[in-house]
Parts: C-alpha cells; sequence; structure tokens
C-alpha cells in the first residue's frame, strides 16, 4: 500500500525510450515540473505525450521538446511554444490537434474503461473529415494528414466518433496526498491532472503536501489511490506564471 518514492528521478527511472506519457496541467498551472525534469534528466526519447499544450519555451513539457526528446504529441494548444512551432512546420514533430473538451473526454474514457465515445465537437470540419496536417514534409508538404472518423446520426444530429486515450505512463502533480496514492489537486491545478491519472497504466505523482491516511477529506479527494502507482514528495516546486499582467 505504500506507494512512496523517494526521488523524482527513481519515480521516472523506468520510462524507457518510445514510451507514451499523459501529463497534467494547464499552460504552467499544476503541471508535474520536478517529474519532466527528471525526465529530462534520465534521457528517455522518442516520447508520445498528450497533454493539453506542450508547456512554454524553456519551462514544462517544452525542456523535453527542446532537446528533441518527444516524437509525437496530442494537444489541444500549441500557441506559446516557438521552438514548437519550428519542429511542427519543419517535419520534426507530429502534432494531432485535438478540440479541448474532446481531449478531456477521450482521457476519461481511457481512465473509465469506455473504449470510444460520440460527440458534436468537430463535426463538419477536418476535425471529422480528416486531413489535419499530422506531420509536415518541409516547404508546406504535408507527409502525414488526420484519417476521416466515423460520423453517424441519432435524433437528428450528427456526431463525430472519437476513440480512449490510453497511456503507458501519466505524470501528474497534486496539493496534497497520501502515501497510498489519494490526492487533492488545488484550485485550477485539478485541470487534467485527474483525467490524465486515470488514463495512465502506470501514474506517478508529484505531491506538494504528504499527510497521514485517513486524513484526507474522502469527499475532497479527486484521484483515488487504485489510479496511482508512484508518490514522490517534492514540498519545494517551484510554480512559473506564464504570464503576467499588471495595471497602472
Amino acid at each position: 500500500m505504500n506507494k512512496m518514492v523517494e526521488t523524482a528521478a527513481a519515480a521516472v527511472v523506468d520510462i524507457p525510450d518510445g514510451a507514451s506519457i499523459a501529463v497534467g496541467g494547464f499552460g504552467l498551472c499544476g503541471i508535474p515540473s520536478a517529474l519532466i525534469y527528471a525526465l529530462y534528466e534520465l534521457g528517455s526519447k522518442s516520447l508520445t505525450t498528450v497533454s493539453n499544450n506542450c508547456g512554454v519555451d524553456e519551462a514544462g513539457l517544452g525542456i523535453l521538446l527542446a532537446s528533441k526528446r518527444i516524437r509525437r504529441t496530442t494537444g489541444s494548444y500549441v500557441g506559446e511554444n516557438k521552438e514548437f512551432e519550428r519542429q511542427y512546420l519543419s517535419g520534426e514533430l507530429e502534432v494531432e490537434l485535438v478540440p479541448q473538451g474532446t481531449l478531456a473526454e477521450r482521457l476519461r474514457a481511457g481512465g473509465a474503461g469506455i473504449p470510444a465515445f460520440f460527440t458534436p465537437a468537430g463535426v463538419g470540419t477536418q476535425v471529422a473529415e480528416g486531413g489535419l496536417p499530422w506531420r509536415y514534409a518541409g516547404a508546406g508538404n504535408v507527409a502525414l494528414a488526420s484519417p476521416p472518423k466515423e460520423v453517424r446520426e441519432f435524433d437528428g444530429t450528427s456526431y463525430v466518433l472519437e476513440h480512449a486515450i490510453h497511456t503507458d505512463f501519466a505524470l501528474v502533480h497534486a496539493r496534497y496526498g497520501d502515501r497510498y496514492g489519494n490526492l487533492v489537486y488545488e484550485k485550477s491545478a485539478a485541470n487534467f491532472n485527474p483525467l490524465c491519472a486515470a488514463a495512465g497504466r502506470i501514474t506517478i505523482a508529484e505531491v506538494e503536501e504528504i499527510v497521514e491516511p485517513g486524513e484526507l477529506d474522502p469527499m475532497r479527494i479527486h484521484t483515488p489511490g487504485i489510479f496511482v502507482q508512484r508518490v514522490v514528495h517534492t514540498p519545494n516546486t517551484v510554480k512559473l506564471i506564464e504570464k503576467r499582467t499588471v495595471t497602472r
């Protein structure tokens, strides 16, 4: 029952080249920065990541991207990373763009054991009809495009079939947790973290504050310990601000 691991490095030590990884957080909020850096130090490459976005230059998944450790990524937003843009347009990075709500539901479905579902999001667009550039070949040519998806009508409305997402590993960040793996996320950090935690076959959680089993209110637990395989205590997490806005 004790899922505690001494260090972030020890928690990710068996993530191999070519692994698929779901990564929690939104922008720089709630990202598992200690685990991401430990994975960078480990040197694993040819990774497939699933995350709302791919970090920013020099932070979050951006550090793996800059070192060319990511082969393919699935996400819904890519606008804050110039290196991402460069790699994508030059054909170095394969990218599957997914509507944000669809991405969340694909991860949730993976954790719930639902193989696929129908959604109206994307009907009548390239999301359903195919042709979105997944990988470029340089000079603006498309080397690999998204395939068409099944569209079916229910009660007069069209829906597109989307498949669940399962990954080899999941990396998440929680504010509170216990050694059994029960997790509580803080405010807006409870975004993609619970969904990613459920979608990973091996879920690794970095936790700011470790409490004794039974101290967490069962009604407040976002991720039950059954979904978590490893917990590492990271009390000194540096929380970056993606954009600072001031008024005069």
